[in-house]
């Protein structure tokens, strides 16, 4: 699926694997975050054999206007859990609506694991 829009210049289309590489890229800026992780296994397989996976631990559903974010991640040892889950809420929530110029209406920050 896409997001799209119109204005004068005519209609702009977004896909869902772009704004989930602008997701992934504010995430990994994000402070205690080490890494994005496969959401599932056939992602993992996808990136053994190199095939491109267009946003590498992030799930983009689009309705309308709305963008729906889930975002798998792991997070450094000794950090806030609660602080880095809401500080990459906000920062994926404003980049992507920054990208897109739609609105964000959810980002689910899923944690699968913590690295020493």
């Amino acid at each position: 699926m896409s997001v799209s829009t119109s204005n004068v210049y005519g209609k702009i289309s977004i896909t869902d694997s772009a704004i989930a590489k602008v997701a992934v890229n504010a995430a990994l800026e994000c402070y205690g975050i080490v890494d994005t992780v496969a959401r599932r296994f056939t992602d993992s397989l996808s990136e053994l054999f190199k095939k491109p996976a267009g946003g590498k631990g992030v799930k983009v559903v689009t309705s309308g206007d709305r963008i729906f974010i889930d975002v798998f991640v792991i997070i450094k040892y000794g950090v806030s859990i609660n602080a880095v889950a809401e500080s990459l809420k906000e920062a994926i929530k404003y980049k992507v609506e920054k990208f897109t110029g739609m609105i964000v209406d959810t980002v689910n920050v899923n944690i699968i694991g913590v690295k020493l």
